[in-house]
């Protein structure tokens, strides 16, 4: 049996993933974010050499990795530098028709967590910077040194669900005006600050930033606009009876895929297959302690009618 050699980065719900989909040896499938590849190793190694697998990424460290870790399949692999959000355009370009398979984990990968250059960490200092796309022209910083107050208390109550998002973007618009904000460490002590919590020694499992920053990130990268293009082209790319699997790891996310999964259904496009979000199981978080916040749907594309 073949080895994830990238297994620093442990993919998520592995086995709750095969318990509940199966693929045929000459199955198409999309790996919208494919990260080391952890996921399509598992898939591709039940694929034959008819069979394809098409991973998508916008990180090209990511699609480095994911190379060297499916390139033992005998399956065909196509890795591509492009947002899901472009998931029906490659499709297209590459002559594909009837995907059988659709994933998309929606978490990013450990490596990017402490990649200094993508600064999406506040345990180290970094730059803020927050591209999981170095092609992006508007990073982290830009938004918290640029963007007028109330925008900003907006953004962080919308995105990261923040109550107290203007109380912290008031304290970053004050500090801003004496010394722009640059670094992650910088970021992160400002909202501590303006919580009126301590950064370390606090009885709360998350950081006091930890909302800030996902706001931040979620709006540097547009992910909210790019899960709902990628879930709207679903139906159109899968075939009679492909399934469609999206982990989520936050509400936001999740919010999404369980209405659109549920309007699908009204249409009679889709069957749900879960009826409530799949998670994790003890021994995996113990394991993988990033699976404690994954939730995982499945939908099925059943046969148009009329």
């Amino acid at each position: 049996m073949m080895a994830d050699p990238h297994q620093e980065h442990i993919p998520v719900l592995q086995q709750t993933l095969l318990e509940h989909i199966t693929l045929p040896a000459d199955a198409v499938m999309i790996d919208a974010t494919v990260g080391y590849g952890g996921h399509s190793f598992l898939f591709g190694k039940t694929l034959g050499s008819e069979g394809t697998i098409i991973g998508m990424d916008v990180d090209d460290e990511c699609l480095r990795k994911a190379g060297e870790t499916l390139s033992k399949l005998s399956c065909k692999v196509i890795l591509v530098r492009e947002n899901f959000a472009k998931m029906e355009e490659i499709v297209a370009k590459n002559g594909v028709t009837g995907v059988d398979f659709i994933l998309a984990d929606l978490g990013f990968c450990s490596g990017q967590l402490e990649n200094v250059e993508r600064g999406l960490s506040f345990q180290k200092k970094m730059p803020l910077d927050m591209r999981l796309d170095s092609r992006l022209e508007t990073t982290a910083a830009d938004i918290i040194n640029r963007m007028d107050e109330k925008a900003l208390a907006d953004l962080i109550f919308k995105f990261g669900q923040e109550h107290a998002s203007r109380r912290i973007a008031r304290f970053i618009v004050h500090h801003r005006k004496a010394v722009p904000i640059t670094t992650t460490e910088q970021l992160a002590m400002l909202v501590c600050k303006a919580l009126g919590q301590p950064p370390t020694g606090r009885r709360s499992k998350i950081h006091p930033a930890t909302r800030t920053f996902q706001a931040l990130r979620i709006a540097v990268n547009d992910e909210l606009g790019s899960i709902e293009t990628l879930l709207e082209a679903a139906p159109r790319i899968l075939a009679e009876d492909g399934r469609i699997a999206v982990i989520s790891f936050h509400s936001l996310e999740d919010k999404l895929v369980k209405e659109d999964f549920r309007k699908n259904k009204q249409s009679g496009v889709y069957e749900i297959l879960t009826k409530k979000p799949l998670t994790a199981t003890e021994d995996e978080v113990l394991e993988n302690p990033r699976a404690r916040s994954a939730k995982l749907r499945i939908a099925q594309k059943i046969k148009n009618q009329g």
